[in-house]
């Protein structure tokens, strides 16, 4: 039996993602948690013809606690999105406490559950979690990770746009660094399969992939972000998580984690001069087993690489001084 509890399920990430989650054949038991509405969600959803039983709880009646309580796997998407004219650090100073206040309920709670935080923003969050948990004296860096999937979903896409492939999934473009802007790094020298991109066209995908979140923030005329397409990438990473915990193998995806904690982390750690980098990670029963490798870089990657560090270090410092406070 497997517990999967969303914690910000009401939000214009966790309603679809909520959904899907439902239809998944890997959730036995799926447990909604928000300051409004996820018990009429859970009704809602427990309609649908699929085995998975949904519960919702509100804050009130140690709603975090029973929503969490016996969860195997925990996705936070709760906060606030961003605006038009809003960056990441924009949200940082609510979403901050989010997830800490949240993170507190699974060290106390669950606290040998995966820990997935879609909160933005993500370079900064993630670390937040990590020294919550380490404050409980609970953290496994094998089993807590950013979800970054939404820039490999992207640099997939705007290949296929941009060479007239009708099947983006033909593409895997590793997509290393952080989730925000510049510390995103698409890595087009090693997509699988070989593409030949111009200089234009190598140039304005990788900005798309950086700051696609920006065109739909644009679009929506702040009415929201990126929320049905990062559903189904957290959906994705989740569907991966949940794979390599009932045996499958060769499970490896892209996320943003601390990497000295896992094998291979710390050389990748120790050449870059950060603990936070989204790299590929093989996955197994008990969580990340192995963070694969950077390889060979161009010498274009090599240059946004060092933007990407750069910027990465502000953001976790960012995240470890507000845990000290």
């Amino acid at each position: 039996m497997t517990k999967v509890a969303l914690l910000g399920a009401a939000g214009q990430i966790g309603t679809p993602l909520s959904l899907l989650l439902k239809t998944s054949p890997l959730v036995d038991e799926l447990s909604l948690y928000d300051l409004v509405h996820a018990p009429g969600i859970a009704i809602d959803l427990n309609h649908i013809d699929t085995p998975a039983k949904v519960s919702g709880f509100l804050p009130e009646n140690d709603g975090l606690k029973k929503a969490l309580n016996g969860a195997d796997l925990v996705v936070i998407p709760a906060g606030i999105a961003r605006k038009p004219g809003m960056t990441r650090d924009d949200l940082f100073k609510t979403n901050a406490g989010v997830i800490r206040d949240l993170v507190t309920g699974v060290a106390t709670v669950c606290p040998n559950a995966f820990v997935l935080i879609i909160t933005n923003p993500v370079n900064s969050t993630l670390p937040i979690a990590v020294e919550t948990l380490k404050k409980y004296y609970v953290f496994n860096p094998a089993k807590v990770f950013g979800v970054t999937t939404l820039d490999v979903i992207r640099a997939s896409t705007f290949v296929a746009q941009a060479l007239g492939e009708p099947q983006p999934q033909k593409f895997k473009v590793p997509v290393v660094g952080g989730h925000s802007g510049a510390t995103i790094l698409p890595l087009f020298s090693q997509s699988e399969p070989a593409v030949a991109l111009s200089e234009d066209q190598r140039d304005a995908i990788t900005y798309r992939v950086q700051f696609g979140g920006d065109e739909i923030v644009k679009a929506k005329a702040g009415a929201g972000s990126a929320t049905t397409c990062m559903a189904y990438a957290g959906f994705r990473f989740v569907t991966s998580i949940l794979k390599a915990v009932s045996g499958q193998s060769g499970i490896i995806e892209e996320t943003y984690l601390y990497l000295p904690g896992i094998p291979g982390g710390k050389e990748i750690a120790a050449e870059l001069g950060v603990d936070y980098f989204a790299v590929r990670v093989e996955f197994g029963a008990e969580g990340a087993t192995k963070a694969c490798p950077i390889e060979v870089l161009s010498a274009y990657e090599k240059e946004k690489l060092a933007i990407a560090v750069e910027e990465l270090k502000g953001n976790v410092k960012k995240g470890i001084e507000f845990s000290a406070l």
